[in-house]
C-alpha cells in the first residue's frame, strides 16, 4: 500500500512539472504570462474540479517545507537579476514603491477588509500585509512577454523583490500578535527588526562565503561552471533554512539579500549561474503555483460574496493607481507608463503560500479561529485569482493600448548581419524580434539571448505572427536578394511600418529596392565606403567603429519642450558634458546648424558624443522615448 502511495505521489509530482513546462511553452506561443496557465491548471486538477491533484496528500509539514524551499529559489533568482546600477533608471520611484507605496497598500487594504468584510483589525491588517507583495513570480513572467522600457521594468522588479520580503515579515509579526497576544508598538517593531536583522546577517554571510568560494577556491577546472551553479543553489537553500531556523520567515529576507549582493558582485560563471537558476526556478514555480491553486476552495470565495470582490476592486483599481502615482511623482515616467504600472500589479506566491500556512494554524485547536482562516485564504486567493487573470492575462494588451512597449523592430534573417544589428538595437533598449527559418541559425540567435520567431519571413502570416502589425521598422537582412525584395514588398503593402530597410547583396539590384521606397544597404558598397573612410578619415572611422560601446550617435524628432524655439547656442550649455548637436534635418534637407539656428517642431536632431552623454541627452530632450 505504501508503495502504491509513493508511486502515485511520484506520478503527481512528475505530472505537475510536465504541465508547468507546457504552461511555459503556451506562454511563449500566445504571449500570455505563464502564471495564468499555471493557476488555471491547478484549479482544474484540484479537488474542486477533477480531483486529480490533492495537495493534502503531501502532508502539511512536507508541503510547507517544499513551498518554503521553492520560494527561496524563486526569490533568490529574482534578486540575483536585480542590478543596483540599473535602479538608477528610476531611483526615486523604486524607493517610494517599497516604502510609501507599501504603506499605502497595507493601510488601504486593511481598511477595506475591515469595513467591507466586517472582520477584526488584526485579521484585516494580516490580509493587508500579505497583499503588499507583487513579487518576481508574477512580475517576471509579465516582463518576459511585455518588453517595457528599462525604467518601468526596474521599478516593478525592485518593488516585487523588496515587497516580498516586507510582506512576509510584516505578516509574520501580525500573525504572532494574533496567536500569542503580544501587543504594543515596541513589540511589533522588535519582532519586525528581529526577523529583518537575522535575514540581513545570514544573507550577507552566505553571499560573502559564496563570493569567496567562486573567486578563490579551485572548483575543478573541468567542471567549474557546473560546480559554481550547484554551489550557488545550495547557498540559497542554506541561507533560507538558516535564517528561518533563527526566526520564522526571516529566510525570505536572507535569500533576497544574498541574491542581490551576489548578483551585483563580479563573480565567475555569472551567465551560467543565471541560466541554471532560471531553469530551476521555472520548475519550482510551476510546482508551487499549480499546487497552491489546487488548494483553492470555491466555498471560501463564495462566502466572501460581493464584499470580497469589492476588496479586490479597492486593492487593484484604487490603491494600486494611488500608490503608483504617489511613488512616481516628479520622476521621468510618462502618464502612460504610470497607468501601465497601475493596472499591472498582480499578487503572487508569497501571499498564497504564507496565507495557506497561516490558515492551517488558525484552524488548529490551539488557536481556534476558523472564521479568520476562511477570510484570510478567501480574500488572498480571490485577489490573486482576479489580478492574475485580468492584470497578468491582459498585460500585453494593456501595454499595447497605452503604447508603453518600445519600438518594435523585426529583422528577417538571423545570420551574422541580422544578429549584429539586433545586438546594437537591443543595447539601446529596443524591442527586437528575429525571424529565421534555418534551425541552426535559430539556435545561434536564441543562445545569444534574442527573441526568435521560427518561419519564412517572405510569408505574410509569419510576419504577422512575429508582430509586424505593431512594428515600426522591418529589416530584410537575408542573404537572398529575391527574398529581401519580396519581404520589402509585403512589408510595404500588408503592414504599416515607419521604415523598411533591406540588404542587397548585388549592387545592381539597388534600383529595384529604391523604386519601392525602401532604404537599401549594399554590403559591397558599405564595405568600400568603410575602407575609404579608414583611408581618408581614419580618426572618424575608428570612432564610428566604437559606436554603441564608448561613443554614440542618436537622432530624435523635435516634438516638445525643451527643444522647440531654442537656438543651438542656447541649447549648448544645457546638454550633458561630452555631447553636442551634430546635425539637423528639416524638410528633406540635412545640415550642420549654425549657432543662431532655432529649432522647430518636426525637426530631426542628431546628438553625437560619449555613449552615456548621448543617452542622457536623449532622456532629457525626449523623455517619452
Amino acid at each position: 500500500m505504501a508503495g502504491n502511495e509513493a508511486a502515485v505521489l511520484i506520478a503527481v509530482v512528475a505530472g505537475v512539472i510536465g504541465i508547468g513546462v507546457i504552461a511555459q511553452v503556451l506562454s511563449d506561443r500566445f504571449q500570455i504570462p505563464s502564471i495564468v496557465f499555471l493557476i488555471a491548471a491547478g484549479i482544474l486538477l484540484g479537488p474542486e474540479v477533477t480531483g486529480l491533484l490533492n495537495p493534502e496528500s503531501f502532508g502539511t509539514p512536507a508541503l510547507s517545507a517544499i513551498v518554503g524551499l521553492s520560494v527561496a529559489i524563486i526569490v533568490f533568482e529574482g534578486a540575483f537579476h536585480l542590478r543596483i546600477d540599473e535602479i538608477r533608471e528610476a531611483p526615486k520611484t523604486a524607493f517610494r514603491l517599497v516604502t510609501v507605496g507599501a504603506l499605502i497598500a497595507l493601510v488601504g487594504t486593511g481598511l477595506a477588509v475591515h469595513y467591507l468584510l466586517g472582520v477584526g483589525w488584526l485579521v484585516s491588517f494580516l490580509v493587508g500585509s500579505l497583499l503588499i507583495a507583487t513579487g518576481p513570480t508574477v512580475i517576471a513572467p509579465i516582463l518576459d512577454v511585455v518588453p517595457v522600457r528599462d525604467r518601468v521594468g526596474i521599478a516593478l522588479d525592485t518593488e516585487g523583490i523588496v515587497n516580498d520580503v516586507t510582506a512576509a515579515i510584516t505578516a509574520v509579526v501580525i500573525f504572532e500578535v494574533i496567536t500569542t497576544g503580544a501587543s504594543g508598538p515596541s513589540a511589533l517593531v522588535t519582532l519586525f527588526a528581529e526577523r529583518l536583522g537575522y535575514g540581513l546577517l545570514v544573507g550577507i554571510a552566505v553571499a560573502g562565503l559564496l563570493y569567496y568560494a567562486l573567486q578563490y577556491v579551485d572548483l575543478s577546472p573541468g567542471n567549474a561552471p557546473r560546480n559554481a551553479r550547484l554551489l550557488v543553489l545550495a547557498g540559497a537553500l542554506v541561507a533560507y533554512a538558516a535564517a528561518n531556523y533563527l526566526a520564522s520567515e526571516a529566510g525570505v529576507a536572507a535569500v533576497a539579500v544574498a541574491g542581490i549582493l551576489l548578483g551585483n558582485a563580479d563573480v565567475p560563471y555569472e551567465d551560467e549561474i543565471a541560466a541554471f537558476k532560471g531553469d530551476v526556478t521555472l520548475i519550482v514555480l510551476s510546482f508551487v503555483f499549480i499546487t497552491l491553486a489546487a488548494l483553492l476552495k470555491f466555498s471560501a470565495l463564495l462566502e466572501l460574496g460581493v464584499a470580497g470582490v469589492g476588496v479586490v476592486v479597492v486593492v487593484a483599481l484604487v490603491l494600486r493607481p494611488l500608490l503608483v502615482f504617489v511613488s512616481s511623482a516628479g520622476d521621468r515616467f510618462t502618464q502612460e507608463e504610470k497607468l501601465f504600472m497601475s493596472f499591472v500589479g498582480p499578487r503572487g506566491i508569497i501571499p498564497a503560500s504564507v496565507a495557506t500556512l497561516f490558515a492551517i494554524e488558525l484552524r488548529s485547536d490551539a488557536v481556534g479561529m476558523p472564521a479568520a482562516a476562511d477570510v484570510l485564504v478567501g480574500t488572498v486567493f480571490l485577489t490573486i485569482l482576479l489580478t492574475v487573470v485580468f492584470e497578468a492575462g491582459l498585460a500585453r494588451q494593456i501595454a499595447e493600448k497605452l503604447n508603453v512597449i518600445p519600438m518594435r523592430v523585426i529583422i528577417v534573417g538571423g545570420g551574422s548581419v541580422g544578429r549584429e544589428l539586433a545586438t546594437r538595437l537591443e543595447d539601446r533598449g529596443e524591442n527586437v524580434v528575429i525571424v529565421e527559418k534555418e534551425q541552426e541559425r535559430i539556435e545561434e540567435a536564441r543562445n545569444a539571448g534574442f527573441a526568435v520567431h521560427h518561419g519564412d519571413g517572405s510569408d505574410t502570416e509569419v510576419l504577422k505572427s512575429a508582430g509586424a502589425d505593431n512594428a515600426k521598422i522591418i529589416v530584410a537582412a537575408t542573404g537572398d536578394d529575391d527574398a529581401n525584395l519580396l519581404i520589402s514588398q509585403l512589408s510595404q503593402s500588408k503592414f504599416s511600418p515607419d521604415r523598411v530597410i533591406a540588404r542587397t547583396n548585388n549592387p545592381e539590384n539597388v534600383d529595384a529596392f529604391e523604386e519601392l521606397g525602401v532604404r537599401t544597404i549594399a554590403p559591397a558598397m558599405a564595405t568600400a565606403q568603410a575602407m575609404d573612410d579608414y583611408i581618408e578619415r581614419p580618426s572618424m572611422a575608428s570612432w564610428m567603429q566604437g559606436i554603441g560601446e564608448s561613443g554614440d550617435v542618436q537622432e530624435i524628432e523635435v516634438t516638445a519642450d525643451p527643444l522647440i524655439g531654442q537656438s543651438i547656442k542656447e541649447l549648448g550649455p544645457q546638454l550633458p558634458e561630452g555631447c553636442l548637436i551634430g546635425l539637423v534635418s528639416r524638410e528633406e534637407e540635412t545640415f550642420v546648424p549654425e549657432a543662431d539656428f532655432t529649432l522647430q517642431r518636426g525637426d530631426r536632431v542628431t546628438f553625437i558624443g560619449r555613449k552615456e552623454s548621448v543617452r542622457e541627452a536623449m532622456k532629457w530632450a525626449h523623455p517619452e522615448e
